[in-house]
């Protein structure tokens, strides 16, 4: 799928890539290694996903919204929940039950997530914010995803000012132990 357009297209875009994800994880069998894999690509892409949304959509919701702090909040307890999710898939196997337990939560989380923004979220803030708006959100969305974390950081500052100044510092970190571990490389 191509990136690109407004925050709000650009995060769809994210959400179909995480569905496609879902989908080759369900397509194969329990205990097959390539789960792991395509676990730990989910959760890169997730992760610089969350930090795009943390440091930017939000606070847009917040400003553009009627009652956008409480929708907002809500989102950062959805994100809190996954987040959490990935840091304890990080350390089983595939052929761990807790694997599978794990993946399936996870997967529930992120695809109730998904539907509530863009049944939800999405449409309210498209009618709220000026079409301009959405797209310099969608390039800063696009640039933070670059420098974004790509594990898990559950205790890591989800609003800005404090997440926007340490992301690209832990990204680095992440990127560079993915790079000389080959994390979420399949066969």
């Amino acid at each position: 799928m191509g990136h690109g357009g407004n925050v709000i297209e650009e995060l769809m875009t994210d959400h179909g890539e995480v569905e496609e994800l879902f989908g080759k994880i369900e397509a194969l069998p329990p205990g097959d290694k390539n789960r792991k894999a395509y676990a730990d690509q989910v959760t890169m892409e997730l992760v610089r996903h969350s930090v795009a949304e943390e440091a930017y959509l939000y606070p847009a919701v917040r400003e553009h919204l009627a009652g956008g702090d409480a929708l907002a909040d809500q989102e950062l307890e959805d994100h809190a929940k996954a987040e959490q999710i990935m840091k304890d898939l990080e350390s089983c196997d595939p052929g761990d039950r807790e694997f599978d337990r794990l993946i399936g939560m996870l997967m529930t989380e992120i695809r109730a997530h998904i539907t509530d923004e863009e049944q939800n979220l999405f449409p309210q803030l498209r009618a709220t914010c000026p079409a301009e708006a959405l797209d310099k959100l969608g390039d800063k969305v696009r640039q933070a995803k670059k420098t974004a974390p790509t594990r898990p950081h559950p205790s890591a500052p989800d609003k800005p000012p404090a997440n926007k100044l340490l992301a690209p510092g832990v990204g680095m970190v992440d990127r560079l132990r993915d790079a000389l571990t080959g994390r979420g490389k399949t066969d």
